[in-house]
């Protein structure tokens, strides 16, 4: 009796949790973030042993060109610095100014930037030390900016010294956070003279932006060319979230603290809902900038992939519960921002084609780019930014 109950439990084990895949101990590098480090003078970064998914026998797409896509700009990278919520969403209304104008325009990352960093200053003194300062930010943070001041295109505020091949501001956010908890231990909170001093250290080493400037033969301020050259209305645009541990189908906060500013305005949605939006707004032509987790075993910027292993949960078992369990024990955390571009859809399911500015994505093959299974997006990506056309029968159940 004992022998034929253990064959039974053998035979459920594997087919309910079989595996595909297995893990292994390997070195990992990162060579690109080394190129940045060696142009700025620093020490390469450490080689560092990691429990890593194997990816032997998955079959994943090879190349960008086997997805369907929207437009996009080339892939940029935001170098040494915490700012891929810009990056990413940047690129994101880049191509929603292409979808409804078909023009070009590369804009200025540091330009939003620059602004983010005076309002977090702005909040810290508000707040008195109590709000968070960090290099982090959400995606919904670039539209609000703009709403506030504008946009600027590339060519009128790069952010970067002429001298420098790769953006780096560990030094910048070192001084600014150092004046700023100057501030809190002698209670010196004269908001005037604080936004000053950041600003002026914002000068120092990424530039001031003008207060106008030429386009392709016109002026424009940063105002005026949102409105007549974008064609961007940040009203048009619209956040989600699922997590289980906010009401459904209500505007919450996401509780994390690269949302510095408590923003309620995350459409929390069921995780069907969550993964419909996606996939009807690639579908249709739209893009989204998405943001999550980028810490698991099978997260393999070398091999342009990122594939949830059958040994964390087999795909089939991904549900809310699963999202909350790692959010809550920190297992998920808010660490990247992405921007979502293209689907390929395969026996294995769909494959998402991601435009990612992080050191990371540039040492595979497709350099600047990643490939996300389904199975990581669904247990993995937190929230995103879409325009709300896209979502247009989810928010009915909002109204």
């Amino acid at each position: 009796m004992k022998k034929i109950f253990q064959v039974i439990i053998f035979c459920f084990g594997f087919v309910a949790f079989g595996q595909d895949q297995t893990g292994k101990m390997v070195e990992t590098t990162n060579g690109f973030y080394g190129k940045i480090l060696e142009s700025i003078n620093e020490e390469k970064a450490p080689v560092r042993t990691s429990f890593k998914m194997d990816s032997k026998g998955i079959d994943h797409p090879k190349s960008v060109s086997e997805f369907k896509t929207a437009w996009c700009e080339s892939p940029e990278s935001q170098g040494n610095t915490g700012t891929c919520w810009c990056f990413s969403t940047t690129s994101f209304f880049e191509s929603e100014i292409f979808r409804l104008t078909q023009k070009k325009v590369e804009l200025s990352e540091l330009y939003v930037v620059y602004w983010e960093y005076v309002e977090k200053a702005r909040e810290y003194v508000r707040t008195r030390g109590n709000s968070h300062f960090g290099e982090g930010s959400e995606t919904n943070a670039v539209m609000r900016m703009m709403d506030k001041y504008g946009a600027m295109p590339l060519s009128a505020f790069k952010g970067i010294p002429q001298e420098n091949k790769f953006h780096n501001h560990e030094t910048m956010f070192a001084e600014m956070e150092n004046h700023l908890h100057s501030l809190k231990a002698s209670s010196s909170w004269d908001e005037e003279t604080a936004i000053k001093n950041i600003k002026a250290i914002l000068h120092n080493y990424i530039g001031k932006p003008a207060d106008s400037f030429e386009y392709e033969g016109k002026t424009y301020t940063p105002k005026t060319f949102l409105k007549e050259v974008c064609q961007l209305n940040p009203n048009d645009y619209v956040d989600f979230m699922s997590l289980k541990e906010k009401p459904y189908n209500q505007q919450v906060e996401y509780d994390v603290p690269d949302n510095w500013w408590n923003s309620e305005e995350y459409y929390n949605v069921q995780l069907n809902d969550f993964m419909s939006i996606i996939n009807y707004a690639l579908e249709n032509g739209y893009t989204l900038s998405i943001g999550g987790d980028v810490s698991e075993t099978g997260y393999l910027p070398n091999q342009d992939i990122a594939y949830v292993a059958d040994y964390d949960i087999p795909h089939k078992y991904i549900n809310e519960d699963s999202r909350q369990l790692r959010f809550s024990n920190g297992a998920t955390t808010d660490d990247h921002a992405i921007h979502l571009i293209g689907y390929k859809d395969m026996k294995n399911g769909r494959w998402y084609l991601v435009k990612d500015s992080g050191s990371g994505a540039r040492n595979g093959e497709n350099v600047g780019y990643m490939m996300y299974h389904e199975s990581y997006v669904k247990l993995k990506m937190m929230t995103f930014t879409v325009h709300k056309d896209a979502a247009k029968k989810i928010l009915e159940k909002f109204n």
